[in-house]
């Protein structure tokens, strides 16, 4: 049944797509001359024109009806698996400013963009953080679930969390794994039938969550904003898993001592959880949209299409089977975004 916000095809709503994804032609033109490792996901991203021609991307945005805007950034890969650090930091900084320059020049649909970042050297991401959004106009930063097979929660990421709680503006989590990463069997040398993209990413996003949450970042950082790719990955769903689940942390591990991990935290783990939003970009699936937005709230579930790489019409058409109130379909289509985004 369609939502009463809507009347045919004409909507009264606006819509901030939250997580949508860029690649400005000339940078991408400098990252493939950059980053000989791009290899073949620069092709594979090439098949996706709306990433690079606007006049295409409008007439889908067009398509989705009156008031239809998305909040921009790169797409993957993390510039901190193609490029080495001088370079990476380069692209970062090229990426802002055009992505910057494309938000001033469309501000009637693109509203804002995430930040591009480069973790090689925290020290120059954070300056990059400073000037992105102090003289670019960003709205945030994008990161990725582990950077160069680093996890998120070491020491030396930490004042990234710092600098965007100080901010006090959203971080985008988006997940990142190849085919050679992690393997599905040992006897393999690669991940086959896209499984480490199909289950591995909402894998990578699970367990960067975890390791935010049991690190204490949310405890030093409470009004930490975290945007995570596709609904929360698995933690929506394994919600028993990862609270009672969980509340024996360490008796299953013969080698590791993590009997304090749970008593250093302030609250219970699983409410930490309820801190991260989590987006609709579910490929126009509203199965799993019914838990996450039950696990999260509505005030915690932010419009996404994952636009161009996913579709518009179907995820909205998804989001607006949830049978959701006037008042929570509105903070889900528009109003969170602008509120974390301070739009």
């Amino acid at each position: 049944a369609r939502s009463p916000q809507t009347n045919g095809n004409e909507r009264a709503y606006g819509m901030i797509d939250i997580y949508t994804h860029i690649f400005p032609e000339k940078f991408f033109d400098v990252l493939t001359k950059t980053s000989p490792k791009l290899g073949n996901i620069g092709g594979r991203l090439r098949k996706v024109p709306a990433l690079f021609d606007l006049d295409l991307r409008f007439r889908h945005m067009d398509a989705a009806g009156d008031g239809y805007q998305q909040i921009i950034s790169l797409p993957n890969p993390p510039l901190e698996d193609v490029a080495n650090e001088a370079d990476a930091r380069m692209l970062a900084a090229a990426a802002n400013d055009m992505m910057a320059e494309i938000c001033e020049k469309h501000r009637d649909r693109f509203p804002a963009f995430a930040a591009a970042i480069s973790l090689h050297d925290v020290p120059t991401a954070l300056e990059e953080i400073d000037r992105a959004i102090n003289t670019l106009g960003a709205k945030g930063i994008q990161t990725f679930t582990n950077i160069a097979g680093q996890p998120l929660d070491l020491p030396k990421f930490e004042p990234v969390f710092r600098k965007m709680a100080e901010h006090d503006l959203p971080i985008w989590i988006h997940p990142a794994r190849t085919a050679a990463d992690m393997t599905d069997y040992k006897s393999e040398k690669v991940s086959r039938y896209e499984m480490w993209w199909c289950f591995g990413w909402p894998y990578e996003t699970s367990v960067a969550m975890c390791r935010i949450v049991f690190a204490g970042l949310y405890d030093k950082y409470p009004n930490l904003n975290i945007i995570t790719h596709h609904c929360g990955g698995m933690i929506p769903y394994y919600d028993g898993r990862v609270g009672p689940g969980l509340d024996v942390l360490g008796e299953r591990t013969m080698d590791e001592d993590y009997s304090n991990v749970l008593p250093s935290l302030k609250k219970p783990h699983m409410e930490y959880f309820h801190n991260f939003y989590g987006d609709t970009a579910m490929f126009g699936a509203a199965t799993g949209l019914h838990t996450g937005l039950k696990f999260f709230g509505a005030e915690h579930v932010v419009f996404s299409t994952d636009a161009p790489l996913g579709p518009i019409k179907e995820t909205i058409a998804a989001v607006e089977s949830l049978g959701m109130s006037k008042e929570d379909f509105s903070k889900v289509m528009r109003g969170n975004a602008e509120r974390i985004l301070k739009l």
